[in-house]
């Protein structure tokens, strides 16, 4: 939802750091956008409708993934990620704390890689 939200180039972003690999989302991620932009009215109803326009197209991969049973999305994007990408703070926090990297929104310009990745 970065793009809408901040005017920020996310493609050109994640390119710069990730120059030859496939950006992959969670098929829940999808469900999620889904549900906001379902559910939701204004700004967030479309920033999801563009985050699930631009998931679609290439960078992006939509991957089949499930949600175990009682997990929630955010416990299910740590059980599964090698790198995470996340604006949410708490995520952040939860990610770093398991030697997870996070790519994140600074300056609100650019993105930003907080841990190493190994290639």
């Amino acid at each position: 939802m970065i793009p809408y939200q901040f005017r920020v180039d996310i493609v050109s972003e994640l390119r710069r750091l990730f120059p030859k690999q496939d950006i992959l989302v969670p098929s829940f991620v999808m469900g999620e956008l889904e549900g906001i932009k379902r559910h939701s009215g204004g700004d967030a109803r479309i920033a999801a409708s563009i985050g699930m326009a631009l998931a679609n197209k290439p960078p992006f991969r939509v991957v089949e993934e499930e949600l175990l049973e009682g997990e929630t999305v955010d416990d299910a994007l740590l059980r599964i990620s090698d790198v995470l990408c996340t604006s949410d703070r708490e995520l952040r926090r939860r990610a770093r704390s398991r030697g997870i990297p996070v790519v994140y929104l600074r300056q609100k310009r650019y993105l930003e890689v907080d841990g190493h990745i190994l290639e």
